[in-house]
């Protein structure tokens, strides 16, 4: 068994454990990458099909072209896409940066508030979510099933100890579990996984005129890197020789020191 198997292995587990353990639960999907990997292993540990709910947060700048994908491969896949939105933030034209707002109160608005006013309208007790320990300094203090209280809001300071692959599924009535089955990947892992699967993935993340997306978001706060990659081993062996953190192009992530990790703490992916 290769590493790409166990960690294949690892994440079917998780998925299908939460699944026997937690009632009416959904799946985020970002578009990105590893949102996509995830949805790919659902239907792996489901015999094609995904018995849950996905729910995509549209902030309504995304790129175009992800909305698109979103589209086209939520009927391809069969999927029960559910879409989520801050109508009346984005009514009252409360965003980055036309309403004064700093770029992580946008993300609180659009991202935060509309995630969890769609999880209460949908009444789902628990979510998963295609976030890495590598990609994020506070993402890497999370667990395979991290607990939020009835607000949603987490203590990173207070988490269940998950060892040897002993993980916490018991927990009081009214608390909200995030679910991270990809927790143990790398970028480059879901890269090389995406290369052997034939997943597919936003044509942004391929060069165009020594161009590409490595990390994708709102369109206002995600930028671009030099890049001549145009297919996924071209982004494998450029991934292999980088030392540049993959959200270096995300604005929102360097706006406010300690900023990110106290809107998550709130709720946020």
């Amino acid at each position: 068994m290769d590493n790409l198997d166990k960690l294949e292995n690892q994440s079917i587990f998780i998925l299908r454990e939460a699944f026997a353990k937690f009632e009416n639960l959904a799946m985020l999907w970002s578009i990105g990458k590893d949102s996509s990997v995830l949805l790919w292993l659902a239907r792996k540990a489901f015999l094609g099909h995904v018995p849950f709910p996905v729910v995509h947060i549209d902030t309504s700048y995304k790129i175009p072209e992800m909305i698109e994908f979103r589209d086209r491969m939520a009927r391809e896949w069969n999927l029960n896409l559910v879409v989520g939105q801050n109508r009346g933030a984005l009514e009252k034209g409360e965003t980055f940066p036309l309403g004064r707002k700093t770029r992580v109160e946008c993300c609180t608005l659009l991202k935060k508030d509309a995630l969890q006013a769609t999880l209460e309208a949908k009444g789902y007790t628990g979510v998963f979510v295609g976030i890495r320990r590598d990609e994020e300094g506070t993402r890497a203090k999370e667990r395979y099933f991290s607990p939020r209280d009835k607000n949603f809001e987490w203590d990173f300071k207070d988490q269940p100890p998950e060892f040897w692959d002993q993980f916490t599924t018991d927990f009081e009535k009214g608390t909200h579990i995030r679910i991270h089955p990809l927790l143990h990947w790398t970028e480059l892992n879901i890269w090389e996984y995406i290369h052997r699967e034939k997943i597919p993935v936003v044509d942004l993340y391929f060069s165009r005129e020594g161009r590409r997306y490595r990390s994708l978001g709102c369109a206002p706060c995600t930028g671009s890197i030099e890049s001549a990659a145009s297919s996924v081993p071209e982004i494998i062996e450029e991934l292999r020789a980088t030392r540049v953190s993959e959200r270096s192009t995300r604005a929102q992530d360097a706006e406010s020191e300690g900023a990110f990790e106290q809107l998550r703490a709130q709720g946020y992916m």
